[in-house]
């Protein structure tokens, strides 16, 4: 396994940025997805978009069950065009924002589309776990965090902590 890509952490701004959508599609997608999915495993991540890794393009890669490298879903320009108006709340984390956990309202399914490596579009429907990577890694692709959407009194009590990661990624 190469060496595994900086993720960059909260208080970076490209973090905070829109990503581009990926126009033209070419032998250097399979190697970022690669490196991307090794970064993940080392990681112990379940999904990491290409702003985490300092790359402001809209791609993506979900692995629910790390380490099957069959299971890994390489996403590019990802788009939800559909969800439940159902919804769960559950705790996630962020690779991105590492010590901070908090309950999040995600959409229970979607239908995204979203093409691969070679520019082939696919649809994929997603329920639970995996419904909610995707979510949370299209939020980042668009300069959201999952922060963003917890309750006023839940950030004011992470507050210090985002501070103090902020402020620590200025020291680098």
């Amino acid at each position: 396994m190469a060496t595994p890509l900086d993720i960059m952490k909260y208080g970076d701004k490209i973090l905070r940025g829109k990503s581009e959508k990926v126009l033209e599609f070419g032998p250097e997608l399979g190697p970022l997805f690669r490196r991307m999915w090794e970064t993940l495993i080392e990681a112990r991540g379940v999904g990491l978009a290409a702003p985490q890794i300092g790359v402001p393009k809209q791609i993506a890669v979900v692995d629910p069950e790390p380490e099957d490298e069959k299971k890994l879903i390489k996403m590019v320009n990802p788009r939800i065009v559909a969800s439940s108006k159902e919804t769960d709340s559950l705790e996630e984390g962020c690779l991105s924002i590492p010590g901070v956990r908090g309950e999040v309202a995600r959409a229970a399914n979607i239908t995204v589309v979203y093409q691969d490596e070679s520019g082939s579009e696919h649809k994929l429907y997603a329920e639970g776990f995996l419904a909610r990577i995707i979510q949370h890694e299209i939020d980042h692709l668009n300069g959201v965090l999952f922060i963003d959407r917890l309750s006023f009194a839940k950030r004011a009590l992470i507050k210090g902590k985002l501070k103090e990661l902020a402020e620590r990624d200025k020291e680098k």
